[in-house]
């Protein structure tokens, strides 16, 4: 009977392990870093000199104006200097100016969604990332539909993908 109970908890604990280790929808960032500097509303540089470019979103140009400067400081707000924040990659690890690509968490906040949500940002998914594409759709749908941030005014006047093109006007 001993050997049994022994048996059976055994099993049992090897169960409930194979369980907790596998993933999660939401699964926990695989790396970490302290918040240095934010350099515009879509990237940030670590304590440890990475630079971060949050995956999904864009955000207007600091050169676009007040909506630049707006999104800018929005994500100050989420990510102010000192905070640690959780770094999770989707496929393509960085970006052509070797920038860490990664959906940013505090907690149990993705900063990425926040934004979006706040309508500082727009949704921009770049294949093969796009992890989390229909939870930032709907973050995007829901700022819209309550005219959060940007959408306020209407939107977004030149989404920052065309201002860096040139095919908008520079902001006064």
């Amino acid at each position: 009977m001993r050997r049994h109970t022994h048996a059976v908890l055994f099993v049992g604990g090897l169960a409930l392990h194979s369980c907790g280790s596998a993933p999660r929808p939401d699964s926990p960032p695989q790396a970490s870093c302290v918040v240095e500097r934010v350099g515009d509303g879509d990237t940030f540089t670590c304590r440890d000199g990475r630079k971060v470019r949050l995956l999904g979103i864009d955000t207007p140009e600091l050169g676009q104006g007040k909506p630049g400067r707006d999104a800018h400081e929005a994500l100050k707000r989420l990510l102010p200097r000192g905070t640690t924040v959780g770094l999770e990659r989707d496929v393509a690890p960085r970006d052509r100016y070797g920038r860490v690509l990664a959906y940013v968490w505090t907690g149990s906040r993705m900063v990425n969604e926040a934004l979006l949500r706040q309508g500082w940002a727009m949704l921009y998914t770049l294949p093969p990332n796009v992890k989390y594409a229909a939870r930032l759709e709907r973050a995007q749908q829901d700022a819209r539909a309550a005219r959060a941030g940007l959408w306020a005014s209407g939107g977004f006047e030149c989404p920052p993908r065309d201002w860096r093109r040139r095919e908008c006007p520079a902001a006064p």
